[in-house]
């Protein structure tokens, strides 16, 4: 067969990552901050992208949910929400593109957004005065006004008697600023040390201090960073270590309480050797302690006693960074015929627009190919930006919908009914890939009337069951085998082989090295440490209730 060169034609399908696709897979996986984070720079970066007024956009209800139901299609019809929910699941967005609301020449990025009543902030109602009363001169019109304003009743009172009705006033402007850490600290250094290089390697050390007060347990590096020796970074850690609070600048717990106690003149020899042995505090193990220490049975008591009353995290008593508070993507509501109310939190969802009237105005004037072809991408990329804003919030509200139908028995009835779900069983229930429901379930939050859940909580593992019913959630089993140890009493501690026992004979076919797997992931003590635990909270019981009884026969009149 000769070779030769020939032109043909094949017809084939394949998968291609257009921009516009991996920027809409991007944003699928963010969570509602990342996602405002990103618009604002598509916002900073496309002249035809416009903030959607708050007030413009049409509210539309979210979907309901009766877990209840066999199949979608009754489910959607018991629930309000249309032929569409069945479909593709939108049923709680209205079908039509346009915005009548957003004004003429703009194409809405939301007229499908969850209008959730929040309820209404009362006003400001108490302003304060400023102190400056006295320091103007007021002619005597304005002195007769000024008096009439503070006689008349006023919801709106001001601290030194007068009154104020601006609406700007901003109560917020007078708020002390919270004393840091680190300025407490910085305050101190300023006073205790006067040599600069000293001066300088405590500021380095009071940087490196922590929340909760500590400092990092090697310092050799801050010594290297800084020139110094480490002889040098010692003594200035040691006039630290006497600033307010005491036990501040500490490198582990022992130093921390151990400057404590030195504070308050009590770090004697068996103290000293109380606190380096803190691990067998920390497992009751009393007799080892009293050997070490060289005490009896009273005086160990009272060492304990006054580690208890020591401060192991001096730092927090300051103002410190504040963690952020999840903010939950979806809301889950009982409905009113018995079902669930399943809607959006829109308050975090970013509304944008693409301003079309600002593109034709300049489609008129640009007459250079360079200049043309940048605002038709700037206008491809703001509706594809808008289109993907709107598909992820319908995609979102489709997989929590589902979500909340298949975990009804969690909803209603707690952890113990959570029932094994995974990935595949929501996506084939839904019709999508697998992989876009894992995207979807990334970094979002559910906030239900049990609390506030990751989805992926939902997703569980299922354990077979003992006597051939239904499999069991590994979330709902380690909540039962935590109910199980909770219940336990002090004579009566729970093995690991008995909760496995018990575990039977409720249905649930679970090995032993399941259950310990289970119970430290919990953080749950092992049986011996329980026992050790529980009968140390029973004497100590025992010895404060013998105390109270003797006080009271000593002060009983004779």
């Amino acid at each position: 067969m000769a070779l030769t060169q020939r032109l043909e034609f094949r017809q084939s399908q394949s998968l291609v990552m257009t921009p516009q696709l991996m920027q809409a897979i991007k944003l699928l996986q963010l969570s509602n901050l990342d996602l405002v984070a990103f618009v604002e720079d598509e916002l900073e970066r496309n002249p035809l992208l416009e903030r959607a007024n708050e007030n413009g956009e049409p509210p539309v209800r979210g979907e309901q949910t009766d877990a209840p139901v066999a199949d979608r299609s009754e489910f959607a019809k018991n629930n309000d929400v249309g032929d569409d929910f069945s479909g593709d699941g939108a049923g709680a967005f209205s079908s039509s593109g346009e915005d009548h609301s957003a004004g003429e020449g703009f194409e809405a990025a939301g007229d499908d957004w969850i209008n959730r009543d929040l309820g209404t902030r009362s006003d400001m109602e108490q302003t304060f005065d400023n102190g400056l009363d006295n320091v103007f001169s007021e002619e005597p019109s304005e002195t007769a006004a000024r008096n009439a304003q503070d006689a008349a009743p006023t919801a709106f009172t001001e601290w030194g008697g007068g009154s104020s009705n601006d609406d700007d006033y901003n109560l917020e402007a007078f708020v002390a600023a919270e004393l840091s850490l680190r300025d407490h600290l910085a305050e101190q250094l300023a006073v205790a040390l006067t040599d600069p290089s000293q001066r300088m390697i405590g500021k380095y050390l009071i940087d490196l201090v922590d929340d909760a007060g500590y400092l990092p347990p090697d310092l050799g590096q801050a010594a290297e960073k800084l020139g110094a020796t480490e002889e040098a970074v010692h003594s200035v850690l040691a006039v630290l270590q006497k600033f307010d609070p005491p036990g501040i600048c500490a490198r582990s717990l022992s130093e921390c309480l151990a400057v404590q106690l030195g504070e308050r003149d009590r770090y004697d020899p068996a103290m000293q050797a109380l606190v380096e042995h803190l691990d067998l505090l920390a497992k009751r193990d009393i007799g080892a302690l009293r050997k070490i220490c060289g005490v009896d049975d009273e005086d160990i008591a009272d060492m304990i006693g006054e580690i208890r009353h020591l401060d192991p995290k001096p730092g927090l008593k300051f103002g410190s960074t504040k963690a952020q508070t999840v903010v939950p993507d979806v809301y889950v509501r009982p409905g009113p015929d018995g079902g669930w109310l399943v809607e959006l939190n829109s308050d975090t969802l970013p509304r944008v627009l693409v301003n079309q009237v600002y593109y034709t105005e300049l489609s008129k004037t640009i007459r250079k190919d360079g200049d043309k072809s940048y605002f038709a991408d700037c206008l491809q990329n703001a509706t594809w930006l808008v289109r993907a804003l709107d598909q992820r919030a319908r995609t979102i509200l489709k997989v929590s919908s589902e979500i909340v139908r298949q975990q009804d028995g969690f909803f209603t009835q707690g952890v113990s009914h959570l029932r094994p779900l995974n990935l595949k069983a929501v996506a084939d229930a839904i019709q999508m890939h697998e992989s876009t429901v894992s995207r979807v379930t990334a970094n979002k939050y559910m906030a239900t009337n049990r609390g506030i859940f990751e989805l992926k909580y939902f997703f569980t593992a299922s354990i077979a069951s003992a006597d051939g019913g239904d499999a069991h959630s590994a979330e709902a089993v380690r909540h039962r085998i935590k109910q199980l140890i909770d219940a336990e009493e002090p004579a009566a501690i729970l093995s690991d082989d008995t909760l496995v026992e018990r575990l039977r004979s409720d249905g649930i076919d679970i090995a032993r090295r399941t259950v310990a797997k289970y119970r430290e992931a919990m953080r749950i003590p092992s049986s011996v440490q329980r026992r050790r635990d529980k009968q140390s909270m029973l004497g100590n019981a025992l010895t404060a209730t013998a105390s109270s009884n003797d006080k009271s026969r000593d002060t009983a009149p004779a």
